[in-house]
């Protein structure tokens, strides 16, 4: 892929959903296209190769959703996980999935999809958190519970903030597409829905 150049380095073009609105309300209606002043990467579509630099975050901030993510006045706020607790030892890790929420093709939410996601990551930060991490287990459909091999005080920073390990993807719609099918047309949990990319 050639380098954008110019003024608007990239355009996404990206339909406004209706995500989080309250029962009743208007969905916003229309399209808006964003314009990003980098050489933006196809990469950045897919929370399982960020880079470890900021910029592919206001992508993935875009088009998907995490487990547990910032927001005004909270450093790690409940998303996809509605809440989380850790055990009194620090190697247990419990999240409990907000119910009904949909990916962009109407697929639901689920623990088998936090688990994919957390497996498939191969970021700039892999070793560190897959190397303290013993397993990813879906006891149920809205529950998922990480097992870490030691206490890690660093390890929801890690995951939620440091990595694309705790962006949820939907497993079934990229075992169809693949991983070039997925950077080509990506599918997520996020407040917009990805329509096209157009470079230049």
């Amino acid at each position: 892929m050639s380098h954008v150049r110019g003024l608007v380095a990239a355009s996404l073009v990206l339909a406004i959903l209706a995500v989080g609105a309250p029962p009743g309300a208007a969905a916003p209606e229309g399209q808006m296209t964003w314009a990003v002043h980098v050489s933006l990467a196809p990469t950045w579509f897919d929370p399982a190769e960020t880079s470890g630099i900021i910029t592919p975050f206001m992508v993935l901030y875009a088009l998907h959703d995490a487990m547990v993510r910032p927001s005004p006045g909270q450093p790690m706020a409940p998303s996809l996980a509605e809440s989380w607790s850790v055990s009194s030892d620090g190697l247990v890790y419990e999240f409990v999935l907000r119910k009904g929420v949909q990916f962009h093709n109407g697929d639901t939410v689920s623990a088998e999809d936090v688990k994919f996601s957390f497996e498939r990551y191969r970021g700039a930060s892999v070793k560190p958190l897959k190397e303290s991490v013993a397993a990813v287990e879906t006891p149920e459909p809205g529950r998922v519970r990480i097992r870490l091999k030691r206490a890690w005080p660093d390890f929801m920073t890690f995951y939620s903030n440091a990595t694309g390990a705790g962006w949820i993807v939907p497993k079934k719609y990229i075992e169809k597409v693949g991983d070039e099918g997925f950077k080509r047309a990506p599918i997520g949990a996020g407040p917009y829905k990805f329509v096209a990319f157009t470079p230049g």
